[in-house]
């Protein structure tokens, strides 16, 4: 594709859209109301609006390599704070999908470079589960697995966090975690259970 050609689908894209409603744009610059935060990986096969079917100002979005949720990541962190106490949001999603690069480097004995620290946090969701993992034989079986366990962590990761707590119990917002199938299509829960996770933290970060 060519740059010029990007302008030109825009330009069919506005029209489109206007042929719909004439002040959809009128309307779109009123503000936004999402309903979801949806933190996702970077991998340009994965699009948030496409797999989930919604229009622009339904979902709020962060992308990162391998969709983590780090604590020292300031970029995710001012995203959630902002979608979360400001935004309003009610549903925060962590989608991950199968066949990850992110997922498959950090399993690579290799240096790196600047990915090392990023990709640690990736091998620490390996280390807490490496009984399960190290079980599996089949190769894509294992990592497509660790891929599904790093949504898990990263839904544990968002539960430690003070805006989410204060969320659920202010309003009862919940945490997803999904993963979607590149070569379906299909996008799967992973049933996580906030509750749950909420309580066997509780212990060690409530935050009140």
């Amino acid at each position: 594709m060519k740059i010029e050609d990007v302008f030109e689908n825009n330009k069919a894209w506005i029209q489109k859209k206007l042929n719909y409603n004439k002040d959809y744009f009128k309307d779109l610059a009123k503000g936004q109301n999402p309903e979801f935060l949806y933190i996702g990986c970077s991998d340009s096969r994965v699009t948030a609006e496409d797999i989930m079917g919604v229009q622009p100002g339904e979902v709020f979005v962060h992308r990162n390599i391998a969709n983590l949720v780090n604590n020292v990541d300031l970029n995710v962190m001012s995203v959630i704070n902002y979608s979360v106490r400001h935004l309003k949001v009610n549903h925060v999603v962590v989608c991950g999908h199968y066949y990850c690069g992110g997922v498959k480097a950090a399993m690579q004995a290799k240096d790196l470079g600047i990915l090392n620290p990023w990709l640690r946090n990736i091998r620490d969701v390996f280390r807490i589960h490496k009984d399960e993992l190290n079980a599996i034989k089949d190769e894509d079986a294992r990592y497509n697995r660790l891929i599904e366990l790093n949504v898990q962590e990263q839904c544990v990761n968002l539960i430690k966090t003070a805006a989410i707590q204060e969320a659920h119990k202010e309003r009862g917002l919940l945490v997803h975690g999904w993963v979607f199938d590149v070569q379906s299509g299909e996008l799967i829960d992973l049933k996580i259970n906030f509750s749950r996770i909420l309580n066997d933290i509780m212990e060690i970060y409530r935050l009140e």
